[in-house]
């Protein structure tokens, strides 16, 4: 259901000294949301509406994106502290959803949060990608387009060569709101692929990992998320997946109805 909501914009400190935004919106139980590689937290905004009236939503911004801050070294273990700092700060018990390599940072961040209750993890990154030489020659490539000052390259890299999103596609977002906060953030993007399946390395985390999961799949999501969504379900003892018929890696844009109403059928039937 949608409603009018209001946003408050607000900033703590992570462990390391960085600041985070994140946006609070909506009354109810605590939900964090934790976006994907080359988004911020307005990747959200199409579902906010659908969830305010029954969730206190808290959208982060992940560090070196939107408003929040980044240090001078990049560490995939400070995302984990980020999201259990900002889980802390609640105060009561949280509900998190995390998208693509934001889902991987919310499965490195879940056993750092006393107050988690339950996780939703839509395409988490694949595991052991990083072997794959095809993958490893784009992000060369995003590193050297970043070098050369094409920041937008490295977008379309992403976009296009990675995810397969057609350029007809790619040119209407050229058009949004959200593409120059994409374009500012690009240089976050190679280091991040770089760090994808780090949530996996040690799998025996991942099976201690007992808060009730619900992991999202498009029906019509490549083969590798769906092989990967297999293996995590396989491993995390208390997990169930939810297919979205048609939808592929965005359905929080491409079917926000739907995306909704499966995260509060989640959300709200395991109270």
């Amino acid at each position: 259901m949608k409603t009018t909501i209001e946003k408050i914009q607000d900033k703590l400190i992570s462990i390391d000294g960085t600041a985070l935004a994140f946006e609070r919106a909506g009354s109810g139980s605590a939900l964090i949301l934790v976006h994907g590689t080359g988004a911020d937290h307005t990747r959200w905004s199409a579902i906010l509406p659908r969830l305010a009236g029954s969730f206190k939503i808290f959208s982060l911004d992940r560090r070196g994106r939107g408003a929040s801050g980044d240090a001078q070294e990049y560490c995939i273990q400070r995302e984990y502290e980020d999201i259990a700092t900002l889980a802390a700060s609640i105060q009561e018990p949280v509900d998190i959803l995390g998208h693509s390599f934001g889902a991987a940072c919310v499965l490195g961040a879940a056993s750092m949060i006393p107050n988690l209750r339950r996780l939703i993890l839509y395409e988490p990154p694949m595991l052991r990608e990083q072997h794959n030489p095809i993958r490893l020659e784009l992000i060369r490539r995003m590193e050297e387009a970043l070098q050369n000052g094409d920041r937008e390259a490295v977008v379309i890299i992403l976009l296009n060569e990675m995810l397969h999103v057609p350029l007809v596609a790619i040119d209407m977002m050229r058009n949004s709101a959200a593409w120059a906060g994409q374009i500012s953030a690009a240089h976050t993007i190679p280091r991040e692929l770089r760090n994808s399946d780090a949530y996996g390395q040690n799998l025996d985390v991942l099976k201690s990992i007992t808060a009730k999961t619900l992991f999202l799949l498009g029906g019509d999501s490549l083969e590798s998320f769906k092989t990967t969504t297999a293996t995590l379900l396989g491993l995390l003892p208390n997990s169930e997946v939810s297919v979205l018929p048609g939808q592929q890696h965005s359905a929080m844009l491409t079917a926000p109805d739907l995306f909704a109403s499966e995260v509060s059928r989640f959300l709200l039937d395991s109270e």
